[in-house]
């Protein structure tokens, strides 16, 4: 299931924002134009249960009420109110206990002025009962009880449709089925939901200087640290995320992958190779079909975006290049692969949320760059936040496993200093 691009290609979208020009392009228009080029994958019928995690493709709404029958919300003897509403501790009301009802009990009872049934929580409330006694407020008889204290009418009473009406929009296409929501859905009586399927993500380290983990780094060697951190990444965005592993610099090899891949895949991230230097086989391999553009965007300034395999009228399956540094990489992922992700899953919005935060410490920030500087925020007890910005540049790998924000400083920002107000992007860490 690859996406359906909206008009024209994702190569032509990725050009209609700009990318390919000698000048750096603004990541917003950039954006706009990868994300124009986009549509969310097919929906698809799956068991709710199946289904979280996963964007509704449209509405749910309720066939019938919830709870769906008048039921006891609490263990205690179901009375008419009229007749236990006189009770007092010096003198309880008497009333005749006719039976006993539990959860599993179906058939209809009546009330008869006098008498109670013992309840548990669940159980359908007899007619004209329309008030559950605690066993507290009784002496808890068995064939007859006394009412100590009177209740007020309702209470320990669910009626149909207290929670929901018959009717009722329970989840708005866009909303992620939690498991809240799986139980509202089988509350009302529906097992299956239409909704968009998680992307596939595949991901691809290449370079003939990596080797994997387990190992140090020495001359001539880099551990790849990339394509575990992106898949992860991919994987906390909600993507089925599979790591392929290593790729060297052979082009023919990366080609043989690349095509295999395809038939599994809904996005393909690569890592590496995206510069211009003579050892930067994936931009030379893969431009006639990615476009590679310079971007006002610190320290990921260089990122590929188009799609491969497509052939007349078939969608090809997007594929987003991400530099070899691993901070980098990460920031690359954030800004450009995150959204596709949560595109084609069909959420919205795209983008994480951000908020608004008082600066602890003076930063510098490169000119004409739109940083994105790793941070630690904290919520305010009288309201707001603050934020705390931790090693960033060549040092954002290490300035990311600590934080739970990214501090956005604009193109023309050179120094923010301590005290002001920078905007933060909220990452969700799950610890």
């Amino acid at each position: 299931m690859t996406a359906v691009p909206a008009t024209g290609s994702h190569h032509d979208a990725a050009r209609d924002a700009g990318v390919g020009s000698n000048a750096r392009v603004p990541l917003a228009d950039y954006l706009a134009g990868v994300l124009r080029g986009l549509r969310p994958l097919p929906p698809l019928d799956l068991e709710i249960t199946a289904a979280h995690g996963n964007v509704l493709a449209e509405d749910v709404v309720g066939p019938g009420p919830v709870p769906a029958f008048d039921h006891a919300a609490i263990d205690g003897y179901a009375a008419r109110f009229d007749d236990i509403s006189d009770a007092q501790p010096g003198r309880p009301v008497r009333l005749s206990v006719v039976g006993d009802l539990v959860a599993s009990s179906w058939r209809p009872v009546r009330l008869t002025p006098g008498t109670c049934f013992s309840v548990a929580a669940g159980a359908l409330m007899p007619v004209s009962a329309d008030v559950v006694v605690p066993p507290g407020m009784t002496d808890q008889g068995m064939a007859a009880v006394e009412v100590y204290h009177p209740t007020k009418r309702g209470h320990g009473v669910r009626r149909a449709g207290d929670e929901l009406p018959a009717g009722a929009v329970l989840a708005r296409a866009g909303a992620y089925v939690t498991p809240p929501l799986v139980s509202v859905l089988a509350a009302s009586g529906i097992g299956h939901v239409v909704v968009r399927p998680s992307p596939r993500v595949v991901v691809i380290a290449t370079g003939d200087e990596l080797v994997d983990v387990g190992r140090a780094s020495q001359p001539g060697q880099v551990v790849d640290a990339n394509s575990h951190a992106l898949t992860a990444a991919a994987a906390e965005a909600g993507a089925h995320a599979y790591r392929v592993g290593i790729c060297d610099d052979d082009p023919e090899g990366l080609r043989g992958l690349l095509d295999d891949q395809m038939l599994r895949a809904d996005l393909i991230i690569t890592t590496g190779g995206t510069g211009t230097g003579p050892g930067d086989m994936v931009r030379r391999i893969l431009s006639r079909s990615v476009v590679f553009s310079d971007l006002s965007v610190y320290p990921c300034s260089s990122l590929g975006y188009g799609t491969i395999g497509g052939a007349a009228g078939v969608n090809g399956v997007p594929i987003v290049c991400l530099p070899g540094d691993p901070g980098a990489a990460l920031i690359g992922f954030e800004v450009l692969a995150r959204p596709v992700i949560q595109l084609l899953a069909g959420a919205d919005p795209v983008f994480r949320p951000s908020v608004r935060a008082h600066l602890l410490e003076t930063v510098s920030s490169p000119s004409g760059m739109r940083e994105f500087r790793p941070a630690y925020i904290t919520e305010r007890r009288g309201g707001g936040y603050t934020v705390m910005p931790l090693a960033g540049g060549p040092y954002t790998l290490s300035g990311l496993a600590d934080a739970n924000g990214l501090m956005v400083l604009g193109e023309k920002v050179i120094s923010a200093a301590a005290g002001s107000t920078v905007d933060v992007i909220m990452l969700d860490r799950r610890r």
